[in-house]
């Protein structure tokens, strides 16, 4: 079994729509729609085009992991769309730890200094994952703002990279 990492495109909308939406909706609850997400369609504008990237993580071709940087402000992004899949979690595969560190080697080679994120309470592993790796949480009202907030996201960090 193969662990490929590589941004992705709007060719692969549709792969990452599937994942992230299964993860979203079946397995947490949360009520949200595509329609509430329409990043995932226009992955090239919505995330190249400002200088941020989109990556996949692909097992054997297909689309088991994402990660995303919104390039917001000319030393600031936010990381979004972070999600593997329930059976490719954990320290077996270390899938999560990889993909942020591909982001954060980008974000360095980028000038981006700054990194921002908003979770939602319910993901409980989510904010361990980001607190072991040095994300600090703030309040909403820290953020910087030109951070593009979604509406689901009631808890935030910050991560200053050196």
């Amino acid at each position: 079994m193969k662990l490929e990492i590589k941004p992705i495109d709007n060719s692969y909308s549709e792969q990452a729509i599937d994942l992230i939406l299964t993860i979203q909706q079946q397995e947490f609850n949360i009520p949200i729609t595509v329609d509430d997400q329409p990043d995932l369609k226009e992955i090239e504008s919505f995330y190249h085009k400002a200088g941020g990237n989109f990556w996949g993580a692909f097992i054997n071709g297909e689309l088991v992991g994402s990660i995303a940087l919104v390039k917001f402000d000319e030393r600031a992004g936010a990381i979004r769309k972070m999600f593997v899949k329930k059976e490719f979690r954990g320290k077996e595969f270390n899938m999560a730890q990889i993909l942020l560190e591909i982001l954060i080697a980008f974000c360095r080679e980028n000038g981006i200094d700054n990194i921002y994120l908003g979770t939602i309470t319910v993901l409980k592993a989510a904010q361990r994952f980001y607190e072991r790796n040095e994300f600090v949480k703030i309040k909403k009202e820290e953020l910087p703002a030109p951070f593009p907030l979604m509406s689901a996201d009631d808890i935030f960090y910050h991560l200053h990279i050196d």
